[in-house]
């Protein structure tokens, strides 16, 4: 406020400009007053010195004390008859060197590696993960497994089930993987890092299978986005209940939406084309046919095609996950 009355002042005068901000003369003459310069808090005669502050720091940090807290020192010393200072004091002079932490050395893991993925066809790169269905009842779930085509989108199997466990995901994964005719060194695995995706009887088959296998970066959904938005695109779909009342309600209702999903929803990453046409090899087919209809319709009415004769827009060459910063 001493600011605003600061800048009225010149045009409007120093009573005006304090009277329409609230502020009193007082303070606004006192503001402009110089600041002295500060000075220094001299050491006070009681002070421990230099070198009695750096021996309570080596006692804090020994071997017999560095995992304790300065309260728990100041009483092991009283019970052994040494006084050396306050235990605030002690807490004052580790804040000096930035020593109010865990003080002994931590093991720092290392960080997970950021995947770099790419597909430039279907049955190259799937993604799978696990969600949650709420049950009848409070705290009864249903998991969903789902393996998605990251190129086609194209949900390749699913499972859905009262429990979450790696014998489950093993069944999947082996079914889809016969059903997909996938050949050994064919085919890339990629997940989160939940138990069941990475239990050893999963990452045993793999090996059997010869499918290699990735994960996300801990508490990075943006390293499975595909599996994510699927299941963004499941929950947001109209009628999608509250709870389920039973399993085979539930397996009927994702029944449906895999159907709907799969063959009918027009994806907007796909060149509006559907998860099937692109798995199955239908795409070039079905744009030919599209592209077709835009060229009779710019035959008969070239007028409304303000840029020219229209085209239908390719399907993307490759599909990352993690796209290479020079790869944008």
């Amino acid at each position: 406020m001493i600011a605003i009355a600061e800048s009225l002042a010149p045009t409007t005068g120093v009573c005006a400009a304090c009277e329409v901000v609230g502020v009193p003369r007082s303070s606004f003459y006192r503001a402009r007053q110089p600041k002295p310069p500060a000075v220094p808090r001299p050491t006070p005669a009681r002070a421990l010195t230099p070198a009695e502050r750096e021996a309570v720091r080596q006692v804090l940090n020994s071997e017999r004390f560095v995992d304790q807290a300065p309260r728990q020192v100041y009483a092991t010393l009283l019970d052994e008859e040494t006084y050396l200072c306050h235990w605030r004091t002690m807490y004052r002079i580790l804040e000096s060197h930035q020593e109010v932490k865990e003080r002994r050395n931590q093991r720092q893991h290392p960080p997970a590696a950021k995947p770099q993925l790419e597909t430039t066809g279907p049955r190259q790169l799937w993604s799978w993960d696990i969600t949650k269905l709420k049950g009848p009842v409070k705290w009864h779930h249903y998991y969903l497994y789902v393996i998605l085509d990251v190129y086609s989108r194209f949900v390749v199997g699913w499972l859905l089930a009262e429990a979450e466990s790696a014998e489950l995901a093993e069944i999947l994964i082996t079914t889809t993987c016969q059903r997909e005719g996938i050949q050994p060194e064919q085919l890339g695995l990629h997940s989160d890092r939940g138990p069941a995706m990475q239990s050893k009887t999963v990452a045993q088959l793999l090996i059997d299978l010869e499918v290699a296998q990735t994960f996300a970066r801990p508490y990075t959904p943006n390293d499975n986005a595909y599996s994510e938005a699927q299941f963004k695109t499941f929950k947001y779909r109209p009628g999608f209940p509250e709870r389920f009342g039973s399993l085979a309600e539930a397996r009927a209702w994702v029944q449906a939406f895999m159907q709907w999903y799969n063959y009918q929803h027009y994806h907007s990453a796909l060149s509006l084309l559907t998860p099937a046409m692109v798995h199955h090899g239908q795409a070039q087919q079905v744009q030919t046919q599209r592209q077709q209809v835009l060229a009779a319709a710019y035959q008969a009415y070239p007028e409304r095609f303000v840029g020219g004769q229209p085209s239908v827009a390719a399907l993307p060459a490759s599909v990352w996950i993690n796209r290479p910063p020079e790869e944008v």
